[in-house]
């Protein structure tokens, strides 16, 4: 993990915002007035889809994608201007947040300006044209990473926005070297040493073609070198086939044991059910208690929770990358409150370096997570970066159990914790374990021991 990895992004979360369906009017200033709402929620971190001008060359839809970026160091003027731009950074520093930016380095738009000014810079088709490597991805051009002034140019552009804001997610950071990430980080450092760097990493089918193909793949081991999150797509198509009912939920508890195993010590993983690239959680799951036992599950474990606006309300409609098509507010699931319950659970109970280990009841659809102290880890003073919450009565560090009925439906399952009364978090009530076995309903449970 790089040395200056905070590791209280452990126990953040981050608000995804598409500024052009947010609001009913698609800029920065409209955003503004819903910051603190979005605070209220508890996130930490509000991430921009990316906030650059357009190509209009081989555009998708009306508008085109906010991934084919015409100029790095522009502001899209459908959004305001770049005081209209800072403006919003200044709101979302006023309400405590951090403002991370969304950053396109793989591709530009066909007519972008690195096309116009350096050609040189891109990858060629056997015929001399410029293209990608990816075909459905026909409104880009690919950038070639072997041209050294093309490394340099990136970097300063990162620099220059490392000056206003606070993090940026790299969008499919996998395929560029994992030196460029590097330098890339060192450089920002340099102006701005908290900086957060969020790596979208790929699905590992995807991965396993770009090997195939003979074409830069970044494992999401290597990307720890440079990236502080990165993106759970590692398993996430097991999740899918479990979401569909074709894997057992132990195969995907056992994915996430895997990581643990892994992956270098302190790494984080985004924990989410949907992002702007996925369908709506809400679209697969329509009952009410299944989804708040899968919003429960992501907060509880270990790694920054990613929220996607109107995730929040249940909405089931992925807003289009390419049209204005503004996100339906009208609550179908009021998740919200919940949101914030977890918030201050991961904000001031879990701690960064906790161990975890997993249960899955496959009958149920039950997931068992426990969450325990690393050893070692003691009690705070007061006044101290961790909240005395984190601790139970005796001043010692506290240990949870989460219980999830992912179906939305309960059952009695066995819990390896001693016969006794237990407090849940979430709805500060004793559930009692009797002879090794708990009764749970349809809602999560969230036991300190």
């Amino acid at each position: 993990m790089p040395a200056k990895t905070n590791d209280r992004l452990q126990n953040e979360v981050i608000y995804s915002v598409f500024v052009r369906n947010h609001t009913q009017e698609g800029t920065f200033r409209a955003l503004i007035g819903d910051l603190p709402r979005i605070h209220d929620l508890g996130c930490d971190i509000v991430w921009l889809l990316p906030i650059h001008p357009l190509g209009v060359k081989n555009r998708k839809g009306s508008l085109g994608s906010p991934y084919a970026n015409l100029d790095y160091r522009g502001i899209n003027p459908e959004y305001g201007t770049m005081e209209d731009f800072r403006a919003l950074v200044d709101a979302i520093h006023a309400e405590g947040m951090r403002c991370m930016i969304d950053v396109v380095y793989h591709h530009t738009s066909p007519d972008s300006v690195l096309w116009q000014t350096h050609p040189e810079w891109f990858f060629r088709k056997p015929n001399g044209t410029p293209g990608n490597h990816v075909g459905d991805w026909s409104d880009v051009i690919d950038l070639d990473f072997d041209q050294p002034e093309l490394w340099d140019y990136l970097i300063e552009s990162l620099v220059g926005w490392a000056h206003i804001v606070d993090g940026f997610r790299c969008d499919v950071a996998s395929l560029e070297p994992v030196a460029f990430w590097e330098r890339a980080r060192a450089a920002v450092a340099e102006v701005n040493p908290d900086c957060v760097w969020l790596a979208e990493t790929v699905h590992r089918s995807f991965g396993a073609e770009m090997r195939r193909r003979g074409l830069t793949y970044m494992t999401d081991t290597e990307g720890y070198r440079a990236f502080d999150i990165e993106y759970s797509y590692d398993i996430w198509e097991t999740f899918e086939r479990w979401l569909a009912g074709t894997t057992p939920l132990s195969h995907l508890l056992d994915l996430l044991d895997f990581q643990d195993s892994v992956y270098p010590a302190g790494f984080n993983k985004l924990r989410y059910l949907e992002n702007h690239d996925q369908p709506r959680i809400a679209s697969h799951v329509t009952d009410d208690a299944a989804l708040r036992a899968l919003t429960a599950l992501i907060y509880f474990l270990k790694g920054t929770t990613l929220i996607y606006a109107g995730q929040e309300v249940g909405c089931d409609h992925v807003p289009t990358l390419f049209d204005r098509d503004p996100v339906d507010w009208t609550v179908r699931h009021d998740l919200a409150p919940l949101m914030r319950q977890l918030s201050a659970l991961k904000h001031e109970r879990l701690g960064a370096d906790d161990l975890l280990r997993y249960v899955a009841d496959d009958e149920h659809d039950i997931a068992l997570v426990y969450r325990q102290p690393a050893p070692g880890t003691h009690a705070v003073e007061a006044g101290a970066d961790q909240p005395d919450t984190t601790h139970d009565i005796s001043g010692q560090p506290s240990s949870y159990l989460g219980v999830f009925p992912l179906r939305g439906s309960g059952a009695e399952v066995a819990v390896d914790l001693p016969d006794g009364a237990y407090r849940d978090f979430l709805t500060d009530t004793d559930v009692p374990v009797a002879n090794g076995r708990l009764t749970c309903g349809s809602a999560p449970l969230i036991l300190a021991y």
